[in-house]
Order: C-alpha cells, then sequence, then structure tokens
C-alpha cells in the first residue's frame, strides 16, 4: 500500500495540476493578470514586514504563483510549437508572389496566435522567475529576522529594572487579559444551558466511544492482524490517531458552544481555532508516548526499555502534553492582547523554564528507576544504554544548563528557542521511530511469509513469489519506506529554521519540471516510465525464457546442453534490450550514448581486456558450441563434466565432486579434449594373455558370449573378440565393445572382467603366468679371505606381458 501511495504521488507531481485542460486564450490572459498583481502585491512592502506569519502567508502566495505561471508555460509549449510546424509546413512566402486566400487567411491567423502564444509563454516564465525571486527574497527576510530575534538581548529577569518596568505595565496587560475573559465569559453565558449540557453529554459520549474503540482495536489486532511485530506497531499507531482526534473534538465541541450565541472576534476566534490544533497536537503527544511506553503491556511494547521504568513514566507524555499546550497559550495571549515588552519575555521566561524542568525532571527519574532495576537483576533483564543515547542525554543537559543561563542574561528568546527545539526534536524522533518500524512490521510481516512446498520439498510457488524474492522485496520496499522516513524527519527538524514542509513540496511540485543534465532533461514522470518499462520488459523476458526453457525447447530435438545455451543468449539479448528500452523512456537515445561507448572503448581494450576476452569468448562457446554442458572435456590437466557457462567462465565438475572455474577463453585459445563431443558411445576394450596351447576359439567364443550377455554393451555396433598376436609363449586377444557413454566404460569393463574371469575358472582354463629369467655373471675373484671366488647370480626380471596376469 505505502509503495502504491508513493507511485501514486509521484505520478500526480508530473501532471500539471492547474491547466490539464487546455485552456482558451482568454482565460489565459485572466490568470497572468491575476497572478501580476498577486506577485505585485506579495512584493509591496516586504522589507517592512516584521511579522512571521505574514511572510509565511506571502512566500506561500509567491510559491503558487510560480506553480501556477509554470503550468501554464508548459500546458502553452505544445500549442506553439504545433502552430510553429503549421507555420512550417506553409513554407516561407516568396518575395513578390501571391498566395490562394484561403492560404493567406490561415498564415495570418497562424501568425496571430503564434505571437499571442509566444507573448503568454514569455509572461508566464517571467512571472515563474519573479515568483521564485520573490520567494528567495522572503525566505532571506525571514532567517535574517530570525536570527536578529534569537541574538536579542533584553534586561535580565533577575534584574531590579526589569521587574519595575514589569510592575509598571502589569496593570494595563491585566486589564487585557480581564477584557478577553470577560469576553469568553459573555460569550459562555450567551450560550443557553441546555447547549452547553448537550455539549457536554456529547463530551462524555465521545470519551465512553474512545474507550469502546480502544477495546475494538485490541480485540481486532489480535484476532485480524497476522501474528508478529506488526500487531504491535499497528496497535500503536491505532491508538496515537484516537489520541490526536478525542481532544481535538472536545477542543472543537467547546469552541461550536462559545460561538453558538453572538460569534467571537477575529482575534479571538483565530485563539480558539489555533487551541483546537494545539490540543490535537497535546493529544497526538500524549497518545505517542503512551504508545511507545506501553505501560501495562509489556510484550507490545516498541521500545526496549524496562518494565519499571515504563510504569514510573506513564504520567510524563500526558503531563508534557499539557505544558506544552499551556505553554503555547502562554506564549499566544500575550502577542493577541498586544502586551508589553516585559510581559512578552517573562512569559517566554516561564515557558523556556518550565519546559526544560519538565523534561528534566523526566530524565532523572528514568535515569533513577534504570538504576533500580539494574540493582535487581532477577526480576527483569535490563538492556545495556547505548553509547550515542549517553552523548544524547549529555548534550540535552548542557542545552538545558545553556538554556537557563540564557535566561538569566537577558537572551530569553534565544533560551526559549532551544528548549523548544529540544521538545520539537524528541516529537519528530518520536514519530519517525514509529513510522519506521511500522512501516518494517509491515513489509516483513505482509512479504515474507513461507511459500508452500509440495511432497518432495520442492517450491511450488513461481519464481517471482519465491520466499527469497519476497524477502530481497520486503527488505527492499521496508528500507525505501524508512528513508522516505528520515527524510522527512529531518525535513521538519530544519522546519525552525526556515526549510520547513511548505519548502519541501513546493521542490516536490517543481520536480515535474524536470533536471536537465548536459542535453538530456530527466523528469519524474519519465524516470518513472523508465522503471516500470525496465521492470516490466525484465519480467517479460523471465516469463518468455520460462516458457522457452520449460515448454518449447523441450520439444524440439536440440539436446540438453543446446537447450540452456539457447536460454541464456536469449537472457542476455533480452536484458540488453530491456535496457535500451528503458533508456529511450527516461529521454536518453542509444545515439546519444554512442559517445560514451566509443570513450571508454579505450579503457576496455586495456583495463578489461581480459573480462572482455572471455565475456566474447563465452558467447563464442554458446553459439559455437564446441563444448557444452554435460560434455566431459579435459583441459591442462584438469578433467571433468561442464556443469554451467557463463558469462566470463565456465564451471566444469572433477570427479571428486569438487567444481573448477575455467575462464571461457582457456577453451577458445588452447587444445581440449572432448570425449562427449560427437560421438556419445563409450568403448570398452579388454586384453586378456594366455597360454600358447590354449584352444583360441574356446577362448575367442568365450569372451564372445560374456560381452553379448552384458545388458549395457550395444548390439550396434557388435562386441568383437581379435587376436593381436602371439607374444612369446602367450596368445594375446583383444575383446572390445561399445556402451552408450563413455562414463559407462569403466563400470561395465570392471564387469566384464569378473565375468571373464568366472567363466575362465569355471572351464578350468589358466591364464599365462609371469615369467622370470635368471642371469648368471662370470665368476668373481677376491671372494673372502682363504676361500674361492664364488659365482654371484643376479636376478632380472623380464618385462610383464600386456593385460592382467593370474
Amino acid at each position: 500500500m505505502l509503495l502504491c501511495l508513493m507511485l501514486a504521488v509521484t505520478a500526480t507531481a508530473t501532471i500539471t495540476p492547474a491547466y490539464a485542460q487546455q485552456p482558451t486564450s482568454a482565460e489565459t490572459d485572466a490568470a497572468l493578470d491575476d497572478a501580476r498583481k498577486q506577485i505585485d502585491a506579495v512584493q509591496t512592502g516586504v522589507a517592512d514586514v516584521t511579522d512571521d506569519a505574514e511572510l509565511i502567508r506571502r512566500r506561500a502566495t509567491a510559491l503558487d504563483i510560480q506553480t501556477k505561471a509554470d503550468a501554464i508555460a508548459e500546458a502553452l509549449a505544445p500549442q506553439l510549437t504545433s502552430v510553429q510546424a503549421r507555420l512550417g509546413e506553409l513554407g516561407p512566402l516568396a518575395a513578390g508572389a501571391k498566395e490562394a486566400a484561403d492560404v493567406a487567411a490561415q498564415r495570418s491567423q497562424l501568425e496571430k496566435s503564434r505571437v499571442a502564444l509566444d507573448a503568454q509563454v514569455k509572461l508566464a516564465r517571467l512571472l515563474s522567475v519573479e515568483g521564485g525571486q520573490a520567494a528567495e527574497q522572503i525566505s532571506g527576510l525571514r532567517r535574517s529576522q530570525f536570527q536578529a530575534r534569537l541574538g536579542e538581548r533584553r534586561a535580565s529577569v533577575v534584574g531590579s529594572s526589569f521587574w519595575r518596568e514589569f510592575r509598571s505595565d502589569a496593570p494595563r496587560d491585566a486589564s487585557r487579559l480581564m477584557a478577553l475573559g470577560s469576553e469568553l465569559g459573555a460569550a459562555a453565558l450567551v450560550t443557553p444551558y441546555w447547549v452547553w449540557i448537550a455539549i457536554a453529554l456529547a463530551i462524555v459520549a465521545l470519551l465512553a466511544l474512545r474507550l469502546a474503540i480502544v477495546r475494538l482495536i485490541l480485540r481486532l489486532t489480535a484476532t485480524r492482524v497476522p501474528p508478529g511485530r506488526l500487531r504491535r506497531s499497528l496497535l500503536a499507531l491505532a491508538l496515537v490517531m484516537l489520541a490526536t482526534v478525542t481532544p481535538g473534538l472536545v477542543a472543537v465541541l467547546i469552541t461550536l458552544g462559545l460561538n453558538w450565541g453572538t460569534p467571537l472576534a477575529s482575534d479571538t476566534q483565530a485563539l480558539m481555532v489555533g487551541l483546537v490544533g494545539m490540543a490535537c497536537f497535546g493529544g497526538y503527544i500524549a497518545g505517542l508516548g503512551k504508545a511507545l511506553l506501553s505501560p501495562f503491556r509489556s510484550s507490545w511494547r516498541l521500545l526496549p526499555i524496562p518494565d519499571l521504568v515504563s510504569l514510573r513514566m506513564r504520567w510524563f507524555p500526558l503531563v508534557l502534553a499539557i505544558v506544552i499546550v499551556l505553554a503555547w497559550v502562554g506564549e499566544r495571549v500575550p502577542v493577541m492582547l498586544n502586551a508589553s515588552l516585559t510581559i512578552t519575555i517573562a512569559a517566554n521566561a516561564v515557558v523556556a523554564l518550565v519546559l526544560g524542568v519538565t523534561i528534566g525532571i523526566a530524565m532523572l527519574r528514568a535515569e533513577r528507576m534504570r538504576r533500580n532495576a539494574l540493582r535487581d537483576p532477577e526480576t527483569q533483564i535490563v538492556p545495556p544504554r547505548p553509547f550515542w543515547l549517553s552523548l544524547l542525554m549529555a548534550a540535552t543537559w548542557l542545552v538545558f544548563a545553556v538554556s537557563f543561563v540564557s535566561v538569566l542574561i537577558g537572551y530569553v528568546a534565544f533560551a526559549g528557542f532551544v528548549v523548544k527545539q529540544v521538545v520539537w526534536t524528541l516529537v519528530v524522533v518520536c514519530s519517525g521511530y514509529l513510522l519506521s518500524v511500522l512501516i518494517e512490521d509491515g513489509f516483513t510481516t505482509l512479504l515474507t511469509s513461507p511459500g508452500k512446498e509440495n511432497k518432495d520439498g520442492e517450491d511450488t510457488k513461481s519464481d517471482l513469489a519465491s520466499p527469497r524474492v519476497r524477502d530481497q522485496a520486503a527488505v527492499l520496499l521496508s528500507g525505501l519506506g524508512r528513508l522516505f522516513v528520515l527524510l522527512f524527519a529531518l525535513v521538519l527538524l530544519l522546519a525552525p529554521f526556515g526549510e520547513g514542509p511548505l519548502e519541501l513540496f513546493h521542490r516536490a511540485d517543481q520536480l515535474h519540471n524536470g533536471l536537465s543534465i548536459g542535453e538530456v532533461q530527466i523528469r519524474p514522470g519519465a524516470v518513472l516510465q523508465a522503471v516500470l518499462v525496465l521492470f516490466g520488459s525484465l519480467l517479460a523476458v523471465r516469463i518468455f525464457k520460462s516458457w522457452l526453457q520449460n515448454r518449447y525447447l523441450p520439444t524440439t530435438t536440440f539436446d540438453p546442453g543446446m537447450q540452456l545455451s539457447a536460454t541464456t543468449l536469449f537472457g542476455y539479448f533480452g536484458v540488453v534490450v530491456s535496457i535500451a528500452l528503458a533508456m529511450s523512456a527516461v529521454g536518453v537515445g542509444l545515439e546519444r550514448v554512442a559517445w560514451v561507448a566509443s570513450a571508454l572503448s579505450v579503457g576496455i581494450g586495456f583495463g578489461l581486456q581480459a573480462v572482455v576476452q572471455n565475456f566474447v569468448s563465452g558467447l563464442i562457446l554458446l553459439a559455437e558450441r564446441p563444448v557444452k554442458v554435460g560434455d566431459w572435456v579435459s583441459l591442462g590437466g584438469v578433467e571433468g563434466d561442464i556443469l554451467r557457462i557463463n558469462v566470463r567462465a565456465t564451471e566444469i565438475q572433477m570427479g571428486d565432486r569438487s567444481t573448477v572455474i575455467v575462464p571461457n577463453s582457456e577453451f577458445i585459445t588452447k587444445t581440449v579434449r572432448n570425449v562427449t563431443h560427437s560421438n556419445p558411445l563409450g568403448l570398452v576394450s579388454i586384453k586378456l594373455p594366455m597360454p600358447l596351447g590354449t584352444d583360441a576359439q574356446k577362448v575367442r567364443k568365450l569372451m564372445q558370449d560374456a560381452f553379448e550377455a552384458h545388458e549395457d554393451v550395444l548390439d550396434t555396433p557388435a562386441p568383437s573378440v581379435a587376436l593381436d598376436g602371439i607374444d612369446g609363449s602367450n596368445l594375446m586377444f583383444n575383446a572390445s565393445g561399445f556402451v552408450s557413454s563413455p562414463r559407462a566404460a569403466y563400470g561395465v569393463r570392471s564387469t566384464l572382467l569378473f565375468d571373464i574371469l568366472s567363466r575362465l575358472n569355471a572351464e578350468g582354463m589358466a591364464m599365462a603366468k609371469q615369467s622370470t629369467t635368471m642371469l648368471i655373471s662370470a665368476p668373481l675373484t677376491g671372494g673372502l679371505p682363504g676361500q674361492p671366488g664364488l659365482p654371484v647370480q643376479t636376478p632380472q626380471a623380464v618385462p610383464p606381458p600386456v593385460g592382467p596376469a593370474t
């Protein structure tokens, strides 16, 4: 669902929002005139504006003008191109020539349209540039004012001069505050009592409904959601959403009651509307903290914290939410009442101190509870604290110390900013953590379910739905989702510095114009189209390759090696075509990368010579097929069966089941012995020595019968027994026969030898014995003292006859 949403958003961003339907010329002129008036209003007196809210409004208007102007220019560009093309078809008017009336009228109309469209396009682009410049000017003005406010120093809140001025301004500010209270009280009294009773009953019903929805969510997540971590992350998200909506609805009901009789003043109404938003934000903070801590359901807790710490810290999210809402009211009311500077400074100082003290007390309490849990390790296991968390806590204490010192010396604005930034960072980090866990749990649970296996243990699903592919998709999609959350969290953290979500959305909206890289215009729509084309092409190649390998090629007369070679070549060709189609879809034609290929050819020729040589050799092996998968080959001392011919190398399985990787160029440049290349038959040859007086015909018939009796010896060609010759006192018989494969020759030869020896033994026929000859040398003299020389006999073995001997 997240992937579909991201694709939908990306596709929507590539569509021109305001002018998808071709507007008329009058409508375009009216839109451009209105944009001109708006940009003039934005630029008028912008340097004197000090209200940040007004600057934000003007910047949003400037960005909107820029977006609309770009949309108008993009919508008119094809019309202008079409008119220019039609004028080009008419051709230039020759000097002194007179053309037909209808042609002249058409040329005049086209020329007027061209001039009007060209003027409108140029004006739209000019307004787009002015809108962007105005937005950048306002952004720079906001940054400079922001830096000035942070660096502004006032009288210290502990100084006597500050309090003297505070006492002098307090009565006037108190009277304004009482006037606001009187206005709200009067509005409440004007509303009939039955309306307040109905509102109170609605609030009670809303709270009761909230409790019922919580129970319903617990039951649904426990019964309908697949088992795993997704249950607790979905429950946490649902609780956060429910906690956000409830206080907002309560605030809406109260605001409705105050406006029932007489509408409030505009400033008071704006205050109540902002209070509704802050109530939702406070509820969000309370719900987020409760969902992450989960004090009463430890098995559903997302954060790895001890139970004792979670239980004792359950008050912190609600207290922090209330403090944040009160802090907003304390800052907003003085601004609305146009209170004195001392009251505003005092309110900001109180806000900074209260927020800092609240978070500081929570950190001290959590640390104390953690130490108590460490002292009693038998009750629960406390995970070790990461080093980065210790650094973060130390940095937070340092920020609070700097804030406290800044309040004392008069930099109240800076102190309030750093404390509120700590609170904002805490909220953003916790929100990003919840979304990251939800994304990871969702993809992991929904995509990594195990595939069913048949009784033979083979996966019954297709390759695209195999567990391995689904695991990879889950990891990839969860990584992309978490990256998106991280980037958005960084944008939110930079929002106080002028780089908020408004700027992010504007840049995302401007992406449809594309990014120019040289002469290539990269647009998000074209990139998305290229990704879809590449994915669809690769999917089609995979499906057709599977059909080719499993359905079509087995019906042909090709051997398995040829079938595998054809499938591999088609896969290479399909990948190349898919990449070419994707490049064309993104706007990069093959002719535009020809110079890149020419430049890289030099580097390929030198640095990648061996790789390219092996790659080309692999293509030659697949096409010419001097060796193929399943052949028994011998190359440079390596002998075995070819398992696979890859792009760079060939895998050969040895007799000991080990695999040798041989570069493909070795098969092209060296001598290769292919036992099974052209002749699939194997030869079995047995040489047998027999005594000279043996009946030769009987031995011949005996060996012939043994060959014919073996089931693996082929009848055609028929086995034969020949008399090779006479070697000394032996007759040399040579019997030969053929088997279906050379790999079976060794086993069949062994079986035939056993059978022939058994037959010879049954017939009482003995094989020729190995003969030895004793050579006697001449008598030697000089033997032992007192004894005559004795002849020495030196035995020397005569080489044995060829063939087995008994």
